[in-house]
């Protein structure tokens, strides 16, 4: 309210249309009407007197109104360059609002209009330098961000001297962040990431230039290094930093990082967000090699990705689409050379490229989630074959699905089984579940509760490419399997490495000790199948028995063996096949 009343003045004169938009107008308008009250008066008392005669009334109106004149114009012109600091404030705002241009007036003044003119001057800089940190800075860290990376390396190379024109820029990404970020709370994981920024630099040079892109992404350019060798050991540097655990509020934390690194030219504007986009690939290729790792860019990686991006896109859909398809592969009793089991393989028929490798789209399935309806569309149809087989009147045989990582850790796994079964008719007995060792040792007892759950139902469980695992027969003995399959790597050179005999001969003796069946995967050459057969491996699975094969082709196999023996083909848990992994 007391505002109101120390500016009722102000607004009332600001009604007058010609006086709304100028404050110096209002002031003169005032000092105006003032300085000619007295002339008025004077003039009014002129009027109604009949004291004097009409000349001297006559020459005393016209010596006051000069007088009033001149003094009328001499105040108004003091008025005006006195409001100087206001009007050029005012303009100085208006400036900085419209250009952003730091405004320079003076600050020597120690008046009220001499404050105001300081006092706005040292706000707008400091409005300005906040501004700038906000748009350049990462608050988090107290980082250069992408934007002042960008312009830094512009004006870097813009004054340099030579024609040397190559950058190098690494750009570090901490493994697995998304579990870091889920153990730790947000104020420690904020400290984390600042601890992380204060080691980066301890490792880069006065020249470099280190910036925060994202939460777990770090930028250095290098514009200054004479080989290659420089850029790895720097490399190496900082990930041998970053190794050494964090101390932080009273915790010690591990992290490990990959990076990506592109060394290159830098032509253009653009130049920037090219280096960093193939940095982000060169990135992407560490972190699919492990820990800890660091990978060049290359045209090559480029197209790998290419064609991943291409293949992910065009897989979403494909069972819907018909594109997906099983194929069988027989397992072979290595004493009586029967078909004891049939291998389910998934394949994948692209419609212009025709089969697609396993090796190319099942990794693919793997990181995106796909694997989880694509493996239990592959468990449903295997189970629906090996139904209409015994329908058909072919002996009954069993046939193995294998478990990826992700369906594994699905919690409805074990009544997704059961669904399948019972929608198929399925009898559990003629069904094998293969795991493999690496996805069971994250939680052994979780593993080892949702195993045992497969095994009530009747199903037979393989641990299948034993020997390239963990290998603990601490673990192995909790484990309710039924079988092992040796690792097609030990096979293939069975006859020939040492190494390679000695691991499969304690795999069997291992097996056998624990009661288990053994199966050897790879089988080619019938030196091979010989030594597996003389160590006593139960049954055997290979392109010297058979190539995977299309459904027609496996059940014309399985006909012809149902007429050369009259005998149950049932071999209680000894048949193992995979159905999501590439053979």
């Amino acid at each position: 309210m007391n505002l109101d009343r120390k500016l009722s003045l102000y607004s009332s004169l600001a009604h007058f249309g010609l006086l709304k938009k100028s404050y110096t107008a209002k002031i003169m308008l005032v000092a105006f009407l003032g300085t000619h009250v007295p002339l008025l008066t004077l003039l009014f008392s002129f009027v109604i007197s009949n004291s004097y005669s009409f000349e001297i009334a006559v020459r005393v109106l016209l010596i006051s109104l000069v007088a009033t004149l001149a003094g009328t114009a001499a105040t108004l012109y003091a008025l005006r360059h006195l409001l100087a600091p206001v009007i050029l404030t005012s303009a100085a705002l208006h400036n900085y609002l419209n250009t952003k241009t730091l405004p320079e007036l003076p600050t020597q003044f120690t008046d009220e209009a001499g404050t105001l003119m300081a006092d706005t001057s040292q706000t707008l800089h400091k409005l300005n330098e906040l501004i700038d940190y906000i748009t350049n800075y990462d608050e988090l860290t107290g980082l250069p961000n992408r934007d002042l990376l960008s312009d830094r390396l512009h004006q870097t190379l813009s004054q340099s001297q030579n024609n040397q024109r190559l950058i190098a820029v690494l750009l570090l990404g901490i493994d697995d962040f998304t579990g870091i970020s889920h153990a730790l709370e947000h104020e420690t994981l904020n400290l984390l990431l600042r601890a992380v920024a204060q080691r980066l630099t301890t490792c880069i040079t006065q020249t470099d230039i280190l910036a925060h892109l994202s939460q777990d992404e770090f930028a250095i350019a290098r514009t200054d290094f004479s080989s290659f060798e420089s850029v790895i050991k720097l490399s190496q540097l900082i990930l041998g930093a970053l190794a050494k655990p964090f101390f932080l509020e009273g915790k010690t934390i591990h992290i490990t990082a990959s990076i990506g690194i592109t060394i290159n030219e830098l032509d253009n504007l653009n130049g920037v967000e090219q280096l960093l986009q193939q940095a982000h690939i060169a990135l992407y290729q560490a972190k699919q090699q492990g820990r800890s790792q660091y990978q060049f860019y290359s045209p090559e990686i480029n197209a790998q990705l290419q064609e991943r991006l291409v293949l992910e896109n065009e897989l979403r859909g494909a069972v819907e689409r018909n594109e997906i398809l099983v194929y069988y592969q027989p397992l072979i009793d290595l004493h009586t050379r029967q078909v004891v089991a049939l291998e389910a393989l998934v394949r994948w028929q692209h419609p212009t490229h025709g089969l697609v490798s396993p090796a190319k789209f099942i990794p693919i399935a793997e990181a995106n989630g796909l694997i989880v309806p694509i493996g239990e569309w592959v468990l449903r149809t295997a189970c629906a074959q090996n139904r209409a087989w015994q329908l058909a009147g072919i002996s009954p045989i069993r046939i193995s699905v294998n478990l990826s990582a992700r369906q594994f850790e699905q919690p409805n796994l074990v009544e997704v089984v059961r669904q399948i079964l019972e929608e198929t008719g399925l009898e559990p007995s003629y069904l094998e579940l293969e795991v493999t060792e690496s996805f069971l040792m994250s939680d052994i007892q979780r593993s080892v509760q949702i195993l045992q759950q497969l095994r009530e139902l009747g199903i037979c469980l393989a641990l299948d490419d034993f020997g390239t695992g963990y290998s603990s027969l601490n673990y192995l003995k909790r484990l309710p399997i039924n079988m092992l399959k040796i690792d097609r790597s030990f096979v293939q050179d069975v006859t020939s490495n040492p190494d390679s005999a000695a691991v499969t001969d304690a795999i069997i003796a291992l097996a056998k000790s624990l009661r288990l069946n053994i199966t050897a995967e790879g089988v080619e050459t019938q030196d091979q199948l010989d030594y597996l057969q003389i160590r006593g491996c139960d049954e055997g699975q290979g392109f010297y028995f058979s190539r995977p094969v299309p459904v027609d082709t496996i059940t014309q196999m399985l006909k012809e063996s149902s007429r050369q023996s009259d005998r149950s083909l049932v071999h209680t848990c000894t048949i193992s096949s995979s159905a999501a992994m590439p053979k």
